[in-house]
């Protein structure tokens, strides 16, 4: 065999060892990087998917992969181009948090069509004729019966109207509220003065929207003893309207989420606790996902990521709200 021939053998042989780990991810990739990773988030002016995506972009460079991390705004139809852009540019994969898990299923079938495993991540998608590898999210039904655990604690023996400001669009957020729900529907079987969920009204997860919704809460419903918010926007929402209102020592929120910004309002004393979810866990994982599925493994549909009920307490131990607890010590839970 002639030099030139041993040479062109030899790259062949060392093309095949480099792709036969990830021989089921296809990739556009630099042969310095394993293949592209393509996120469309459901938006990044949330800090929790912020958290996310960075969390993604940093365990895929030390995995070898490069990464294009998107906002889809919370509309569906930007999120499916934003899909289709993946597709063309031949992604090793894709990771998804749906705006809508209905209307995503036409372009995650294009994606299943083009070979590209798709993920999903915090919002699943279950619905039929879409192949997803896994969903990696927190378990948000047990986050809601936590949320309702904390809702019980609040309002005390004699119950009361409670709220809930939904975003009905996201499935986990549905899953939120089936199991806050649930929970309600135990304890007021048990007897003794009910909790009446007497209406859900849409938050947009947002605190603009959370704001208006609680407003319109509050005139309907002027007995109102409690609010679940599905997340810490819509809860902070919530408080800034109560505030406005004058209620803010009547009504007690329970958020969702455990963000900064929402810790810092259970120290304060103006939400009384949260389900805190752990989006750096999300993004570790769905990483640590693509690479065990590249290998050949095969993944359970779901891997659920436990909350944790974060109360005043807490607030008052967390190391990174340590210096805020030193001039709120006073404050009325």
């Amino acid at each position: 065999m002639s030099y030139p021939a041993v040479s062109m053998a030899l790259l062949s042989l060392l093309a095949a060892g480099l792709t036969g780990c990830g021989s089921q991810l296809s990739s556009s990739a630099t042969p310095t990087s394993r293949g592209l990773i393509g996120v469309s988030l459901l938006t990044l002016d949330n800090p929790f998917f912020k958290v996310i995506g960075d969390t993604i972009t940093a365990e895929a460079e030390a995995q070898q992969f490069s990464t294009s991390v998107v906002s889809a705004d919370k509309d569906p139809s930007r999120q499916a181009h934003q899909i289709k852009d993946f597709i063309v540019r031949k992604a090793a994969a894709i990771v998804l948090s749906p705006c809508d898990s209905r209307t995503v299923v036409p372009v995650i079938r294009e994606a299943n069509a083009a070979g590209i495993p798709v993920f999903t991540v915090d919002i699943p998608c279950h619905e039929p004729g879409v192949q997803i590898v896994t969903q990696v999210a927190t378990d948000n039904e047990g986050g809601g019966r936590k949320a309702a655990e904390a809702m019980i604690e609040a309002v005390g023996a004699d119950g009361g109207r409670v709220a809930i400001l939904h975003f009905k669009q996201a499935e986990s957020c549905r899953l939120r509220v089936r199991g806050f729900r649930d929970v309600i529907r135990q304890r007021n079987a048990a007897g003794g003065p009910p909790i009446e969920i007497v209406t859900e009204l849409e938050s947009g997860g947002a605190k603009d929207i959370g704001f208006k919704a609680m407003e319109d809460a509050l005139q309907a419903w002027p007995d109102l003893r409690g609010v679940f918010a599905i997340n810490d926007p819509a809860a902070l929402g919530a408080r800034a309207a109560l505030e406005k209102a004058g209620r803010d020592d009547q009504v007690v929120i329970v958020g969702f989420d455990g963000q900064p910004e929402g810790k810092q309002a259970i120290l304060e004393g103006k939400i009384y606790a949260d389900p805190i979810q752990f989006p750096d866990r999300m993004g570790e994982q769905v990483v640590q996902a693509i690479i065990r599925w590249s290998r050949g493994e095969t993944l359970p549909p779901q891997l659920l990521i436990p909350t944790s009920l974060y109360r005043r307490a807490d607030a008052l131990a967390d190391p990174a709200l340590a210096d805020a607890a030193g001039s709120t010590t006073g404050a009325e839970p």
